[in-house]
């Protein structure tokens, strides 16, 4: 699979992600076939193109835990934004807010 056309899948996936909830990596690596390309999930949220308003912020980490940084505080405010619940330690609370659920 071309990395284009892997980007192309991976923005299709998290294009369908719900507002007030998330999906995980690995997670979006799976429904690809290979769990092992969580990385490259996480290279096509850090690249993907502004212009095609794909929803990154409701993209998590394994553990609920959010990106480090500004990006991160941005990403929590507009996951709270949109109703979803957080753990104490600020991870996301998985087991009500992962898609599908």
């Amino acid at each position: 699979m071309a990395r284009s056309g892997l980007f192309a899948e991976i923005y299709a996936i998290v294009s369908q992600i719900p507002s007030g909830s998330v999906m995980t990596y690995g997670q979006i690596a799976a429904m690809l076939g290979n769990p092992r390309f969580a990385r490259r999930v996480g290279q096509a949220m850090y690249g993907a193109p502004a212009e095609l308003g794909l929803p990154c912020h409701r993209v998590v980490k394994a553990d609920g835990s959010l990106c480090h940084g500004p990006f991160g505080e941005e990403q929590r405010e507009r996951l709270g934004e949109e109703g979803v619940g957080f753990l104490a330690g600020g991870r996301v609370d998985l087991a009500s807010y992962r898609w599908p659920g």
